[in-house]
């Protein structure tokens, strides 16, 4: 799925669970970050047309969709936060509904369904695949990135703070102020 779609994902979770702002940044990230693999597309891109393409993105997107990157990036949660069990606990639940959401709608445009390698670099016995992936572009997605902007305005203007709060309390202020006057005209 999309980065916007996990990045969503990641801060509607933490605002629900009422988690503070720094808890709300690393859920969030904790939701985004196993397709950090992905910036490989750049090089990839870069030397596509060379005589030794660098095809870090076709041979290592995913790789980091593992339970030991899971622990990793939860413990790092801990030892950053406040509230350390909470926090460990909401980025290991962020991190499991970035690979659900991969699980089901991460097919690419030539059919490849992309298999989440769980216990990767230990076994690959347990990769995860399922032959009804949807498409990056399918409807499904769509929906529920649109359903999660949706949350995400509604928690901005009843909560009194957006996901731009997580980058700065400055920029988020007229965000959510906007937010609310607009969601008051509509209604009424």
């Amino acid at each position: 799925m999309s980065p916007v779609t996990h990045f969503l994902t990641g801060w509607v979770l933490a605002t629900a669970a009422g988690l503070e702002r720094r808890e709300r940044a690393l859920v969030t990230v904790a939701a985004v970050i196993p397709d950090i693999d992905g910036l490989g597309i750049v090089p990839e891109l870069l030397t596509r047309h060379s005589h030794h393409p660098l095809l870090w993105f076709s041979q290592y997107h995913h790789v980091l969709h593992t339970l030991l990157f899971a622990i990793v990036i939860s413990v790092s949660a801990a030892v950053v936060a406040k509230h350390k069990l909470t926090a460990a606990l909401m980025a290991f639940v962020a991190f499991h509904l970035h690979l659900l959401e991969d699980l089901a709608g991460s097919r690419g445009p030539d059919g490849f369904n992309w298999p989440i390698p769980y216990l990767h670099p230990f076994t690959s016995r347990w990769d995860w695949t399922w032959q009804g992936q949807w498409q990056l572009n399918a409807w499904p997605n769509i929906a529920l990135t649109t359903g999660l902007l949706c949350v995400t305005v509604w928690f901005a203007t009843v909560r009194g703070y957006s996901p731009v709060d997580i980058f700065s309390q400055q920029a988020d202020k007229p965000v959510v102020s906007v937010l609310q006057r607009r969601t008051r005209l509509v209604r009424g």
